[in-house]
Order: structure tokens, then sequence, then C-alpha cells
């Protein structure tokens, strides 16, 4: 891809800012006629509610969102009743987080009866499908805007052009997708943050519309990366996870001499005293380099998510993986001999179409040899547009779930004694939430989750924790 083609030009960006600044002036001029005509509701500042499902990448963009969101008056609810503005971002992942959205856009008829000048949008992966962006046309008329990640840095013009014409907007074009930088961001608290590093995916696996909804693999550039973790840390915050949909392939398209752990390493010399996630890891691309850089960068976190997604090779390649077994078992050892108690964590697909029983044990096995820290299942979820959703798929859903289970179970009794293993030892983590009744929650540096007791005062700090407790999904401590 062209960089030129794809970086959307600064004074794209300042136009969008300018939007931003008319429809503050429009809001505030029309809150002015409010307040002067004595009617105290109409005086009252604009909401917004913005809504987020699926990935981190998601969480990303909400936060930009918001941002603008911010920039143009607008206040914030979690009440979607009290909105002036209605945001869901979607996910389209799999059917039944689509099936969720579907469910809480039409409970919005209500919402929207009540208070007429609600203005609903949907925007995320799932309005990048073609067949989702139809329903929601011909099916959810009170839905006025729709809109796919491609344009999510013109929201500020999609939003003002409600505001000052009539009809609805629909903009979803098919093209490989841009990056824009310099829009405003507001974040959800002050302890962790989000960072996007790239966008887009190139590896086109059988079953996934990532690549058909996000476009192309294109990276930001590394100073831009860099500068925004600077401030971040500046800023106080202790927890920053680099974004990507695979992180393993960032600066391929760069040009220039600058891999992901190479810029692991640069972001691990920034001053401060936090911490660095990534995800998520391709294991195609995963690299002893890669492994060795973890391994000698204090600030990046002992952690890896490293989706195996199936442990039989047919199905491997049914599902365009590009690794076999063999080499997977041979990153997780090479890991474990530079990282002894680096967490592993990875997701798998139960049921792809034609896995046989034969081919779900491989599977079984692999977990059963790996042992991994936590695990994502799924069952199969067959998404239009992709080849897997068109091939013979044999095995009743019954057969599956019950597959499923195994899995399940299998990894609950790996979860519980790893997490018993922790029982005794003082841990450094950080608080990330404190609850109203006297407890907090706080993660280890491999992001396993601590439960103990503590003020609110504590959250947002490290804190040296003596484990005491633990179940199948969380540990249990006291402060020491």
């Amino acid at each position: 891809m062209d960089r030129q083609q794809i970086l959307v030009p600064q004074a794209d960006i300042d136009r969008q800012r300018e939007i931003c600044r008319r429809v503050r002036e429009r809001l505030g001029a029309r809150l002015g006629l409010g307040a002067r005509l004595g009617l105290g509701a109409d005086s009252a500042s604009p909401l917004a509610f913005v809504d987020t499902y699926g990935c981190q990448q998601n969480e990303a963009d909400s936060e930009r969102i918001r941002g603008y969101l911010e920039e143009m008056g607008y206040g914030f609810t979690q009440d979607e009743e009290q909105a002036d503005v209605v945001v869901i971002n979607t996910c389209a992942v799999r059917e039944h987080a689509e099936m969720r959205v579907l469910g809480n856009v039409g409970a919005l008829t209500h919402t929207k009866r009540k208070k007429p000048g609600q203005i609903i949008c949907l925007c995320g992966c799932a309005m990048q499908e073609p067949h989702m962006a139809e329903k929601i046309r011909k099916s959810f008329r009170h839905v006025d805007l729709v809109f796919g990640p491609h344009v999510l840095w013109r929201f500020p013009e999609l939003l003002e052009r409600l505001l000052t014409e009539k009809g609805r907007v629909f903009e979803t074009p098919d093209m490989d997708g841009v990056i824009a930088e310099g829009l405003p961001v507001r974040r959800e608290g002050t302890v962790k943050a989000w960072v996007s590093i790239m966008y887009g995916c190139n590896n086109f696996c059988s079953y996934c519309i990532v690549p058909h909804v996000r476009g192309r693999e294109r990276s930001r550039d590394p100073e831009l990366i860099l500068e925004e973790v600077r401030e971040l840390a500046q800023a106080g915050y202790k927890d920053i996870t680099l974004l990507g949909q695979n992180v393993n392939s960032y600066g391929k398209d760069l040009g220039l001499n600058m891999d992901f752990a190479g810029l692991l390493e640069q972001v691990n010399a920034i001053p401060g005293d936090f911490l660095v996630r990534f995800m998520t890891s391709h294991p195609k691309d995963a690299s002893q380099k890669l492994f060795e850089t973890m391994a000698r960068c204090e600030k990046i976190a002992p952690h890896i998510h490293l989706p195996f997604q199936s442990g039989n090779d047919r199905v491997l390649k049914a599902m365009n993986r590009k690794y076999d077994r063999a080499g997977y078992l041979d990153k997780i050892r090479r890991l474990r001999e530079l990282m002894p108690d680096i967490v592993i964590t990875s997701d798998v697909i139960v049921g792809f179409p034609g896995e046989t029983m034969e081919e779900f044990e491989d599977t079984l096995s692999l977990l059963q040899e790996v042992e991994f820290d936590a695990l994502f299942t799924f069952i199969f979820s067959p998404r239009k547009g992709t080849p897997a959703a068109e091939l013979p798929d044999p095995m009743s859903r019954a057969e599956k779930g019950r597959n499923f289970q195994r899995l399940v179970d299998a990894q609950n009794e790996i979860s519980a004694k790893k997490h018993q293993a922790y029982v005794g030892t003082v841990c450094r983590v950080l608080v990330d939430g404190a609850g109203s009744d006297g407890t907090l929650s706080a993660r280890t540096a491999g992001g396993r989750l601590v439960h103990l007791e503590g003020g609110p005062e504590l959250a947002g700090s490290w804190q040296n924790v003596k484990i005491t407790g633990a179940s199948t999904w969380a540990l249990f401590g006291e402060l020491v």
C-alpha cells in the first residue's frame, strides 16, 4: 500500500476539528435559547452514550469517538434514555456479538419514542459488512447514522449532516483503510491505556471476517507511537497495551529498519514506572527476536496471548493459519526457556467445519501439553463472506457443544492448578479498580486477576500482595 494514499492529510483532520467547533457553537446556541425561554430540560448540557462491543481495538476506537463528542460539546451518560446521541460500536467476529447488538438496537425504538430528537449511530466492524448495513437500512429505521471503521475520523462531518439536514446517513466505503493521526482521545480511567500501533490484517484466516472489514495492514509511524507512550507515562498511566490485529507484523509496510521487537525495545527505554502489554500475536510471525526482547526488557509484561486455534495440522491448513502443531509447540518451548514464569494465554475454535473427533482430540492434547494459564474457547461461528462459511460441516451442534465443554473442563482444571501455585508467594500488583465494599481488584505483571481488601485511595498504585487463596478464575491476597 502507498503510504501517501493511506495517511489522512492533516488539513482534513483540521477540517474535522473545525466541524467540532461549529457543532459546539450550534449546541451552545440551542442551549442558550432554551435558557432564555425558561426551558430547563432544553438548557441542560447535551449528553452522549457510547457502547462498545468486541476487542480492545474497538475500545480504542470508542475513545476517539468520545474525544470527538467531547470537542463537540457533549457530556456523557451511561443511560441511553438520557442520551441525545447514542453510538454503538459493533463487533463482527462472531454471530453472537452481532445478535446482541441487533437486540439492543431494537430496544432503542423505545428510547427514541420518548426522546424523538435522539440520534442513534452504529459503527464498527459489523457495519462494514454489506449484509449488516443493509439489514439496518431496511429493518431498523430508527437508526440515523451507520459508518465503518475506515471513516471513523470523519465522525464530526457525518454527525453535522444529521444535525443540519434531513435523512439518514450511511458511510461504509469498500477500501483498504487509512491512518488518521491527531484525533482527540477521551480515555476511560487514568491507570490503563490503549495505544494502536497498526490497523488491518493481511492473514486472511479462512474463518475470520477481520481483514474484510478492517482492511490491509498499515503501521503507524514509530515516532508517533513513542510520543504517545511518552505522554501516557508522563501523565501517570501504569499499564499500557499496544494494539494491532497482528502486532508481530508491525513495520513491514513502513520501509524502515523497524520491526515489532525493535519498537518494544524503544518503548521499554521510555522513562517511567509502567508496564507494557501487547495483543494480539500471530504464531507465524512470533520470532525468536521478539522472545529475546521480551525476556530482556523489564517493562514488557511477562505475558503473551498466542492463539493456536487448533492442535491438528489438517485443520490448521484449512484455517489458513500458516503454521503447524510442531512449530507452535517449538515456540512455546523457546519462550519458556527464556522466561520460565511467563503467562501464556490462547484462543481455540471448537467445531471448525469438517473437524473430526480425532482432530478435536489433537486440540485437547495440545492444551494438556502446553498447560495454558487461561484459554478463550469458542464454537465455530460462520461469517458470511469468508471461505470457511461455505465448507461442509457434518458435525452436529450438540457434538460440538460436548467437545467445547470437555475443553473448558480441562482448561479449568489447569487454571485452578496454576493459580494454586501462587498461594504463599508475594506478587507486585497494579491496583486497577476499587469497589464500594472495601474490596480492590488488581493485576499481576502477567495479567492474573487478584482480589484484596483496601481503600479506594490505593487505586492506580503498585502494591506488594501476599497471595492467600486461589480459584479457577482469580487469586486472593492481602497487602504486605
